[in-house]
């Protein structure tokens, strides 16, 4: 395996290696990283990558498009299938890209969108102040209560008093399931489109392991597609109703999001798509039709509430001290570390999370109360709920140990040895 890669350059090729191994020796807890299948990882690297294919199928701007179309449209019908959704725009860069194209598609320059605040998990494309769309669009933020979870009469008043064109809900490190029924309510009150951002639970919706929101009355929602979904690092913009002729200008209506928005991402704010990576997506729906993805996202979530509860028992502080989905936010408030802290102790023992801000976080961001972790990777080696226990013992030797090298060393070794027992998917060492 990269052979010619190993002949044309050698120094990339020992950081192939290099990079393979971290894998295979360290343990993925982070709650937005996972692993492609070797098919999809095969496909990504496919002669598609070398077609231009600006447009949509049917409608490109250069020629000899008969495969590309195909593919493309492959990818479009089993996502619409599995997030049953109207129309899918299957072309989006990344979540980033996604979320401006949205943007783009359905609001005016000034309108206001309603959407959690930073220090409460949403995601900096949320408005966050130091981004260019925040010049762009008027965010208004909601929060979380004590307890951590959505203040719904907050976000009744504010939506109330802002009148936004968009409501959006989705968040970064939200441990629990989304109530899209409220949402899509109060959306409908003051006449705001309702747009979810799934990124982080888009594959548990894709299993109906947690509430679709077009359910509930959503006109749109986007999911990433590298984190729990274990697709190549892209995006998905799935949307209802279809009415528009798409020769003509689409009305400003609800009934033309799907057309709005397939103008916003081209040639609105991307230009030609990787039509390798969608090559590589429409493999990836395929997988997540079987039978083994849909035991996977069912261990997934049976691993992260024992992770949730060993860590609990263990007398750790979790926000809302549970999970409904695939991650936990521990809260070290009170303790004599915090995140920063926890995140290099487990770094040093050969396990990755991130770091992360608790609600009103009194810490900087670099330095947060919160540490954020997830199983969807170490779940696609297959840990059940007998192995996340150990998982948990690991993290608390070293959160206890977090200053004493010699015994984060030996922790080190343990956890190598652990991860034998669980290849990454086409990783041979």
């Amino acid at each position: 395996m990269f052979d010619n890669v190993k002949k044309e350059d050698q120094a990339a090729y020992e950081l192939i290696l290099a990079e393979q191994l971290r894998q295979s020796q360290w343990m993925e807890l982070i709650a937005s990283e996972n692993y492609q299948s070797p098919a999809v990882l095969e496909a990504q690297s496919s002669h598609f990558a070398n077609k231009y294919s600006e447009g949509t199928p049917g409608r490109r701007y250069y020629g000899w498009q008969e495969n590309t179309d195909k593919i493309e449209q492959l990818a479009i019908d089993r996502a619409k299938e599995i997030f049953k959704s109207d129309h899918a725009n299957v072309q989006g860069l990344s979540g980033a890209a996604a979320n401006v194209s949205v943007y783009a598609g359905l609001l005016e320059p000034g309108d206001t969108v309603l959407g959690m605040d930073l220090t409460h998990w949403w995601h900096l494309t949320h408005g966050a102040p130091v981004t260019f769309i925040s010049k762009v669009f008027n965010f208004q933020r909601y929060k979380t209560k004590p307890d951590g979870k959505i203040d719904f009469d907050q976000v009744r008043a504010l939506a109330h008093e802002y009148h936004p064109k968009m409501i959006l809900a989705g968040f970064s490190a939200y441990p629990r399931e989304l109530e899209y029924d409220k949402f899509a309510e109060i959306a409908k009150e003051v006449g705001a489109i309702a747009y979810a951002d799934v990124s982080h639970i888009g594959w548990l919706i894709a299993w109906w392991a947690l509430k679709n929101p077009f359910d509930y009355g959503f006109n749109a929602m986007m999911t990433t597609t590298h984190k729990s979904l274990r697709w190549p690092r892209w995006s998905l913009i799935l949307s209802k109703w279809i009415v528009s002729n798409p020769l003509k200008k689409p009305e400003d209506t609800i009934e033309n999001i799907p057309t709005r928005i397939d103008r916003a991402v081209f040639p609105g704010v991307q230009w030609w798509p990787h039509m390798n990576t969608i090559c590589a997506i429409a493999v990836a729906l395929k997988e997540a039709q079987t039978q083994e993805f849909k035991n996977y996202a069912s261990q997934t979530l049976k691993n992260a509430q024992i992770l949730a509860q060993e860590l609990v028992s263990r007398e750790y502080q979790l926000v809302t001290w549970w999970t409904d989905n695939h991650m936990v936010v521990v809260n070290f408030q009170g303790t004599s570390i915090d995140g920063s802290i926890a995140e290099k102790a487990l770094d040093k023992i050969g396990i990755s999370t991130s770091k992360s801000t608790i609600p009103d976080d009194p810490n900087p961001p670099f330095r947060p109360s919160g540490l954020r972790i997830g199983m969807p990777a170490m779940t696609t080696r297959w840990v059940k709920e007998s192995d996340t226990v150990k998982i948990v013992d690991f993290m608390d030797r070293a959160f206890k140990n977090h200053d004493n090298e010699e015994a984060l060393k030996m922790i080190e070794q343990e956890v190598k040895d652990f991860c034998k027992a669980f290849p990454v998917p086409g990783i041979i060492v």
